[in-house]
C-alpha cells in the first residue's frame, strides 16, 4: 500500500471563512470548523439557539408566500443558475469540501459534479412534473377534474458531514423548485461548506430568507427543528432516524429518510474478474467509505473466489493514501479522529474474534489524526460487530458462496437494505430485482444509480422512508390537491326521482362507464 505523508492543510483565507460565517442565522456560541488531516482551525460560524431556530421558520414562512407565486419558469432558471456557478467555482468548492471533511479531490469533485447534475434535472423537470393535471372526472362531460401540487410549506433539511455540499444543494433544490422554504442544520464538522453551498443557492438569486441554515448540534435544536417545520427531510443513522420519525409521526408531518446500510456485493460465476475487482476498490474505498450506499460486504461465487480476492487485494495494495489539496491519492482521511476510533473498533473486535486482515487494518497516524488503511477482512463471522454494524469507513469483508441462491441470501441478510452491487457478464438484470435494497446497481458499485437522477433513490428494511431524485424527489414535497367541478345535474338525484331509482340509473351508468374506462 502506497502512503504519503500528509501535505500541510492549505489555510482557508479567514476573509473567506468570515463571508461564509456571515450567512448563519444565529446568535449562539462559535462552532470551530477544523481541517481532519493535521486539525488546522478553518474558521468559525455562529450556532442557533432555540429561539433562533424557531425565528427562522417564521421568516421562511413569509418568504415563501411571495415564493409559491412565483412562476415555475423562474424558480427553474434559478436551479440552472446554481449549475452554472458549481462549474464555475468548481476547483474552490473541492478546496472547501476537502479541508472540511479530509477526503480525497476526486470524492470531492463527486459532489461538484452530482450538484451540476442535479440543478439541470429539476431546472428541466420541475415545470413539467409541478404543473396542474387534468384528471377524468366522474361524469364525461359533466364534471371535470384537475390535480394541483400544492407546497407543503416550511421543509427542515438535517444533512450529515460526508456529503456537505451535495447533501445540502441536491435536497434543498427540489424543496424550493416545489414551492417550500427550507430551514437546514448542517452537521457540526462541516457548516462551512454547507454555507457555501446557500451561497450559491442565494448567488444564483434565491430571494432572501427562502432558504436558512442553523448551524449547531442536533441534541441541542434538532427536535426544536423538527417542531416547527411542516416536513423533514433527513439524512443520517437508523438510530437517530427512528427518533426523528417518531416526533415527526406525533405531528402528522411527513418524512423523507435516508438511513443506514450494510451494503452488499454479489460476484457471480460469469463475472469479469478484472473489472468487478476495480469496481469493487470505488464501491469500498471512494470518500474514504464514508457512504451510506458504500459496498462493506462482498459475497463471492466459489469458482471465481480465489482469482477475484488476489485481483482485489493487489489493486488495494496499490492505492495511495494522503492528504492534501492535489490530485491523485486513491484515498484521504476519514472526518475526524472519533471516526477513526470507530473503524478500528470493528476491526479490532473483529481480528479478536479471529477474522483474517488480508489488506490494512491500521490506524495511519503518522499521516494525521484520522487516516486509516483501506482495509480487506475475511473469515468474518456473525457474532463480529463488522458483520451486523454499518462501518461506515474504508473496511470491507470477503465471503464466499457454493450457488447463486446462497450468495443472494448472504447479501440479503441483516436488516439493512439500501443499496447493493452485483457483477455478471449475463445474469445481472435478472439477479438485481432479488436483492433486498433500494437501488442495485449492475456492473457498478454505487454511482450508476446515484447518478441517474432521475430514477428514485432511497432504501428498504431499516435504512430508509421515502425517495430522493427523480419525481419522486419533487413530489414528495407537495401534497396532491383534487378539484373538481360538476356542470348541470348534480350528483344527487334529480326532482321527482326517488332514491331507488336514482340507484338503479347509477348503477347501469357505472356499469357502462367501467367497460369504457381504463
Amino acid at each position: 500500500m502506497t502512503t504519503t505523508s500528509s501535505l500541510p492543510a492549505a489555510a482557508l483565507d479567514p476573509a473567506r471563512a468570515s463571508s461564509l460565517a456571515a450567512l448563519a442565522t444565529g446568535g449562539g456560541e462559535p462552532l470551530a470548523s477544523t481541517c481532519p488531516w493535521d486539525g488546522t482551525m478553518l474558521g468559525e460560524v455562529p450556532t442557533a439557539t432555540r429561539e433562533d431556530v424557531l425565528a427562522s421558520v417564521e421568516r421562511a414562512r413569509d418568504a415563501r408566500r411571495a415564493w409559491e407565486a412565483t412562476p415555475l419558469r423562474e424558480r427553474a432558471a434559478i436551479a440552472r443558475r446554481v449549475g452554472a456557478l458549481a462549474r464555475e467555482r468548481r476547483d474552490a468548492l473541492m478546496d472547501l469540501i476537502q479541508l472540511e471533511t479530509g477526503k480525497n479531490r476526486l470524492s470531492a469533485f463527486e459532489e461538484v459534479g452530482d450538484v451540476i447534475l442535479n440543478a439541470a434535472y429539476y431546472a428541466r423537470t420541475a415545470p413539467r412534473a409541478l404543473r396542474s393535471r387534468r384528471r377524468r372526472g366522474l361524469m364525461p362531460v359533466l364534471t371535470s377534474a384537475i390535480e394541483h401540487r400544492l407546497p407543503v410549506g416550511v421543509v427542515g433539511i438535517i444533512t450529515p458531514w460526508n456529503y456537505p455540499l451535495t447533501l445540502v444543494v441536491s435536497d434543498a433544490l427540489p424543496a424550493l423548485l416545489a414551492g417550500n422554504a427550507v430551514v437546514l442544520k448542517p452537521d457540526s464538522l462541516t457548516p462551512l461548506t454547507a454555507l457555501a453551498g446557500l451561497e450559491l443557492l442565494r448567488d444564483a438569486g434565491l430571494p432572501d430568507g427562502l432558504m436558512q441554515v442553523v448551524p449547531g448540534a442536533g441534541r441541542d435544536i434538532g427536535p426544536t427543528l423538527v417542531d416547527a417545520v411542516d416536513q423533514l427531510q433527513f439524512t443520517g443513522s437508523t438510530a437517530t432516524g427512528r427518533k426523528l420519525a417518531a416526533r415527526c409521526g406525533e405531528r402528522l408531518i411527513g418524512c423523507s429518510m435516508e438511513l443506514g446500510g450494510k451494503n452488499s456485493m454479489v460476484v457471480l460465476e460469469d463475472a469479469d474478474v478484472a473489472r468487478a475487482a476495480a469496481g469493487a476498490v470505488r464501491a469500498c474505498f471512494s470518500n474514504s467509505g464514508q457512504l451510506c450506499v458504500s459496498i462493506e460486504r462482498i459475497h463471492v461465487a466459489d469458482a471465481v473466489h480465489d482469482a477475484f480476492v488476489e485481483a482485489f487485494v493487489a489493486r488495494v495494495a496499490e492505492m495511495t493514501i494522503a492528504g492534501g489539496l492535489g490530485w491523485g491519492p486513491g484515498m484521504g482521511s476519514l472526518a475526524s479522529p472519533a471516526r477513526v476510533a470507530a473503524v478500528m473498533a470493528h476491526v479490532d473486535d473483529a481480528v479478536a474474534r479471529g477474522a483474517t486482515v488480508l489488506a490494512g487494518g491500521r490506524a495511519r497516524p503518522d499521516l494525521g489524526p484520522a487516516f486509516v488503511e483501506p482495509t480487506v477482512l475475511t473469515d468474518v463471522t456473525a457474532e463480529m460487530r463488522v458483520a451486523q454494524e454499518e462501518t461506515f469507513g474504508p473496511v470491507v469483508s470477503i465471503s464466499r458462496g457454493a450457488s447463486e441462491a446462497e450468495l443472494i441470501a448472504s447479501a440479503n441478510a441483516g436488516g439493512y437494505g439500501l443499496n447493493a452491487a452485483v457483477w455478471s457478464r449475463r445474469h445481472g438484470t435478472r439477479v438485481a430485482p432479488l436483492l433486498e435494497a433500494g437501488t442495485v446497481n449492475v456492473n457498478e458499485g454505487y454511482a450508476a444509480v446515484w447518478g441517474s437522477t432521475d430514477a428514485p433513490m432511497g432504501g428498504l428494511k431499516d435504512s430508509g422512508l421515502g425517495r430522493r431524485h427523480g419525481i419522486h424527489g419533487l413530489h414528495k414535497h407537495t401534497e396532491p390537491q383534487a378539484v373538481a367541478t360538476q356542470r348541470g345535474l348534480p350528483v344527487a338525484p334529480p326532482p321527482g326521482w326517488s332514491d331507488r331509482r336514482y340507484a338503479e340509473v347509477m348503477t347501469r351508468a357505472l356499469a357502462a362507464l367501467t367497460k369504457v374506462r381504463p
